[in-house]
């Protein structure tokens, strides 16, 4: 095993992290070609919320790296620990990320990684709930935002009003504080409660079964032979042992020799 391949996380965990890079990347793009305040509002919150999640990976991997000198130097890890610094200089070295997630993957090959997702399917599941969340929060807050800025009567005004809307939706909460006035802002409002529903649904069985499953019997395989071995090595003994204490019998029984 190469040492890149020893470094690899699990496939959904580094697809994952993979696809957050290029969401980061393209807000990056947006945050400086788009003039608009309320988009870099929304922009600057999902960043915030990158940073976090970026941090909390370099420490993952600067800790589980088979050599923190070689994962930081070599393999781009003052890349990743740079790119969570909140400074917006810095997040464009997010694309180091992309690059060693791509090589890795690519090391390891398409096929590899279809059945190691098939086969992990609970945590390829949790990643797939994260990402949802995700892309709901940042694309549904742009959204309702869009829809509902400038209606008549609107209480969404701001990027603030849509992601604050959006995470009580999402979450399923719903304090009814913000809410849609128009048509189409009603239904884009209906869809997050749908996809809040399944995502925190689903979140919570994940939980059920991860700690309310029975743990998986850790001990080695038995090798057969062995054990059919090791069974007939104990009845040749045991035959051993009684031959002799029937000597003994005979013995006792035939009394004292003249």
């Amino acid at each position: 095993m190469t040492k890149e391949r020893s470094e690899l996380k699990s496939t959904g965990y580094e697809i994952f992290i993979g696809i957050l890079s290029i969401l980061s990347i393209v807000n990056l793009v947006l945050l400086y070609v788009v003039q608009d305040t309320s988009l870099d509002t929304v922009l600057t919150v999902m960043n915030a919320i990158f940073s976090v999640i970026f941090l909390a990976d370099f420490l993952f991997r600067i800790v589980t790296a088979p050599s923190a000198g070689a994962y930081f130097f070599k393999h781009f890890g003052w890349a990743d620990l740079l790119a969570s610094v909140p400074v917006a200089q810095f997040k464009i070295l997010r694309i180091f990320r992309l690059i060693r997630v791509y090589r890795l993957l690519r090391e390891v090959g398409v096929r590899t990684i279809g059945r190691a997702l098939i086969k992990d399917r609970a945590g390829s599941s949790l990643y797939v709930l994260l990402l949802m969340g995700i892309l709901v929060l940042e694309f549904g807050s742009f959204t309702m935002l869009r829809v509902e800025q400038y209606a008549p009567g609107a209480n969404i005004t701001s990027a603030s009003d849509a992601i604050w809307y959006t995470i009580v939706t999402i979450s399923t909460v719903g304090y009814g504080d913000q809410y849609p006035v128009t048509d189409l802002g009603r239904v884009i409002g209906s869809g997050i409660i749908v996809l809040g529903v399944g995502i925190f649904g689903t979140f919570t069985g994940y939980l059920a079964n991860f700690f309310l499953a029975p743990k998986k019997d850790s001990a080695p395989p038995v090798d057969v032979a062995d054990a059919s071995t090791a069974t007939v090595e104990g009845l040749r003994l045991n035959l051993e042992e009684s031959e002799a204490k029937l000597a003994q019998i005979r013995k006792l029984l035939a009394g004292p020799t003249q």
